[in-house]
């Protein structure tokens, strides 16, 4: 935890989230943003929409959980928050600052945290690293290396500062990320995909810093494809995919929706028992294939049925398990369309 001495005091924690408040209040506003850009790849060039009509608020201190697949949007909406990228067509604003007309204001107020090798200098050691970043938000030599070891010691690498970060895993260095997010004391941080590569107990770790972070008051915007880790963190969740965002919802009400899918996989299906399941009611999805089948259901009363189903003809090898996060979203955006917000 970091000493009222380095970071000021402590701020209160923020009153549970309105929906419907002012965009003056906001930490975090976004509206109507799309993001279009060109890809010079293909032949012949071809737009790619990344985003298209997102609109966002996040309270002060509030954790707020972007959840999505690879691919759905999730990086291009930090990149505008953050403003390494623009909107191609609506606004976003942090702390009440534009990020196009107030980059500069906005990038003082933000720690940003994009994971891998992006950010961190390989040949510098831990503490180097975040010397270096401590500078870039101004901050004074003894205070500078006061908080560096502060924050070392809060990710628990205070025994490896002076090791080069080339020498570190990938856990190592997703937790380095962290704590040069923390470096300039944000009010607002923005965490992309901030558990790759942990390891189990660095990850749990993470979600008490996450802890810390909401009773210091901070506001927290994180990527997440692991629905797990974002009931475990987060207050409220937005939903989105293929650059749309389909709902905002609590933490609880996102979990109690996707929680009804269920996968079962039995073997020895012959295919005329493969489209019996498939008629199902509450069946989504049924893959056959060498007699493996592979089926997904919405609602626990489904899995029920076709487990019976399977059992009273005879088929003994099955289990059960939750299908990923991309696959439950393709579920909802083909059942629901991509209007729903």
């Amino acid at each position: 935890m970091v000493s009222n001495a380095e970071q000021g005091p402590v701020r209160q924690e923020a009153p549970e989230y309105a929906p419907g408040g002012s965009a003056a209040t906001d930490a975090i506003v976004v509206e109507d943003v799309g993001r279009v850009y060109v890809d010079r790849r293909s032949r012949p060039t071809r737009e790619v929409t990344a985003l298209s009509g997102v609109s966002l608020r996040v309270a002060p201190g509030e954790v707020h959980g972007l959840l999505g697949p690879n691919g759905a949007g999730k990086t291009t909406l930090c990149k505008i928050l953050t403003t390494t990228l623009e909107p191609t067509t609506g606004s976003a604003r942090v702390l009440g600052r534009d990020v196009t007309g107030q980059s500069r204001a906005v990038r003082r107020s933000i720690g940003l945290v994009f994971g891998g090798d992006r950010g961190l200098y390989g040949r510098l050691s831990a503490r180097e690293n975040l010397w270096f970043w401590g500078a870039m938000y101004g901050l004074r030599r003894s205070r500078l290396r006061a908080r560096a070891e502060v924050l070392l010691e809060r990710v628990g690498l205070a025994d490896r500062a002076d090791s080069r970060v080339d020498t570190f895993s990938r856990g190592m260095k997703q937790r380095l990320h962290l704590a040069r997010g923390l470096v300039g004391d944000p009010r607002v941080l923005i965490l992309d995909e901030p558990t790759v590569g942990m390891d189990p107990v660095a990850a749990l770790d993470f979600r008490a810093l996450i802890g810390e972070l909401r009773r210091e008051g901070r506001t927290v915007l994180l990527t997440t494809h692991d629905m797990a880790e974002a009931e475990a963190v987060c207050d409220r969740v937005s939903l989105i995919d293929r650059g749309r965002l389909i709902m905002t919802e609590s933490t609880d009400a996102v979990g109690r929706l996707l929680s009804g899918y269920e996968r079962v996989v039995a073997d020895d299906v012959p295919a005329e028992l493969a489209r019996r399941v498939e008629a199902l009611d509450g069946v989504v999805a049924v893959r056959h294939e060498a007699g493996r089948v592979e089926v997904e259901t919405e609602q626990p009363s489904a899995t029920s049925a076709v487990l019976s189903v399977l059992a009273g003809a005879g088929v003994h090898r099955v289990s059960t398990a939750r299908p990923d996060l991309g696959e439950v979203y393709l579920h909802l955006v083909g059942r629901r369309g991509m209007a729903v917000t």
